[in-house]
């Protein structure tokens, strides 16, 4: 199994970096450039033009990886890493659709936010139905740390659940902020799903878990300050379901509370300060939201951002592991 994960892992490199070689000089002669909010730093306005839906690349990449490395396991019947990339992909395709808007209209808006919402609700019930009918998704909550579950009827938990996936795609979108931002802070959480893989045999998701950081590693030689091409709404939405569709795999939807806290920080910070500025009539609690944008106003640089979120994504993504030991062994 570990040769399978380090396959894995390295195909989804391979063919992400090679691929990243053909599609970025592409994207430059389609002139397929990020539009750059004017409400955003000052400083970011340099990076107009640069290259986006770059995503692509590890969808392509980790995809191609997962179903090469994961023949023997679909000859089986194994389809699980297949139906976790193919719900990634599907929001993936969400988030291409809106980056074609926003490039044909040339300004940063493409689907509406009520689109958004309903395709994204859409493609989460389809998910947790077909889970649900193969028997993989249970309508409980494994409890972190607690070794206990608790359960609860369907409806309420599907329409919870629902609520869950399209706020935690979001708040990866949030967080593909600054250059390598979102790739950085997604490799921890893949690493340790697929080690989480490997303690309960789920093999074909900790494949894709595998292929996915492969996959990821590359990309950030592309995306990393200064970032030669983004990933887009193409890449975030992307990532954002691969991350959910993975912990409900695994049917531990909880854990996302912990391997996810820097996406549930930048969310919060949103959040936070949209009410915050509402309730005092102006007032800002944050220099700018998304939080990485604060410590940025405040003199940190990309590079320190990228840096120390993906320690705090990979403490997050650590204690997720602890917290379910009982479930493991």
């Amino acid at each position: 199994m570990i040769a399978e994960y380090l396959a894995a892992a390295g195909l989804g490199f391979v063919i992400t970096y090679l691929f990243g070689k053909v599609l970025i000089p592409y994207l430059r002669k389609l002139k397929f450039g990020q539009k750059i909010l004017e409400i955003g730093p000052k400083w970011h306005m340099g990076k107009q033009g640069t290259p986006t839906m770059g995503g692509i690349m590890f969808i392509i990449g980790s995809g191609a990886a997962a179903v090469l490395v994961g023949v023997p396991y679909m000859i089986q019947g194994d389809l699980r890493h297949i139906i976790v990339f193919l719900f990634a992909a599907v929001f993936g395709f969400i988030g291409f659709i809106d980056d074609y808007a926003k490039i044909m209209k040339k300004k940063n808006q493409g689907l509406t936010a009520i689109q958004k919402l309903l395709l994204q609700l859409t493609s989460a019930a389809v998910f947790l139905s077909l889970l649900r009918v193969l028997g993989d998704l249970t309508p409980a909550f494994y409890i972190p740390f607690f070794n206990i579950t608790i359960s609860v009827s369907w409806v309420p938990y599907l329409i919870v659940m629902l609520l869950a996936i399209v706020g935690t795609v979001n708040a990866v979108n949030l967080t593909d902020g600054v250059d390598g931002l979102a790739t950085s802070v997604t490799m921890p959480v893949a690493l340790v799903f697929a080690i989480i893989g490997a303690y309960m045999a789920y093999s074909t998701v900790g494949i894709f878990a595998s292929a996915l950081f492969g996959a990821l590693a590359a990309f950030l030689i592309y995306n990393f300050n200064p970032a030669k091409v983004f990933m887009g709404d193409t890449g975030s939405l992307f990532l954002g379901g691969a991350v959910c569709g993975m912990a409900f795999a695994y049917d531990m939807p909880l854990v996302l509370l912990l391997m996810g806290i820097v996406y549930i920080a930048e969310a919060l910070s949103v959040i936070l300060q949209v009410s915050y500025f509402k309730l005092t009539h102006g007032k800002r609690l944050f220099k700018m939201s998304p939080i990485h944008h604060h410590f940025e106003m405040s003199g940190w640089n990309e590079k320190k951002i990228c840096a120390i979120f993906m320690t705090v994504s990979a403490i997050g993504a650590l204690a997720g592991f602890a917290g379910i030991m009982g479930k493991l062994f």
